[in-house]
């Protein structure tokens, strides 16, 4: 059975929503165990089959708490490499984090990233809910398809 975490940080809530609607496309495939979280141990992260961040842009970088998350994983040395990455977010002017994380994702830890990014500017609106449940789907379908 795939697991799949969906980790998000999001001040607003509008990448909470997201994060809720790519976890609910991602349950939408039989077998897939999800799992929501704001915080993860960085140990944990290597028990996951893929890993989906979602992340708002603050000030053209990365939130602190998933910026120190990636920095920890690292240092750890956990292992990552050729799990199936994708990232998400929302954002208000230039929206680089999700596409930061999915570059240290593919480039540092040597994931199988979903390219490109899923961004909303502001508040996600209904089609864009539609397509993060999509991209939870595609991640589960991916998974399946590797087993």
């Amino acid at each position: 059975m795939p697991r799949i975490l969906v980790l998000y940080y999001s001040r607003t809530g509008n990448t909470e929503k997201m994060a809720s609607a790519v976890a609910e496309g991602a349950r939408s495939v039989d077998n897939a165990e999800v799992e929501v979280e704001y915080h993860v141990n960085v140990e944990d992260l290597s028990k996951f089959d893929a890993v989906v961040v979602g992340v708002a842009t603050y000030y053209h970088e990365l939130p602190i708490d998933v910026k120190r998350l990636f920095e920890e994983a690292s240092e750890s040395k956990v292992n990552l490499k050729g799990k199936t990455g994708a990232a998400f977010g929302s954002y208000g002017w230039t929206g680089e984090a999700p596409r930061l994380a999915l570059e240290i994702m593919k480039n540092k830890f040597e994931m199988n990233v979903m390219e490109s990014p899923l961004l909303a500017r502001y508040t996600p609106d209904q089609n864009t809910l539609n397509m993060c449940r999509e991209l939870g789907k595609r991640v589960s379908e991916t998974l399946i398809h590797k087993s």
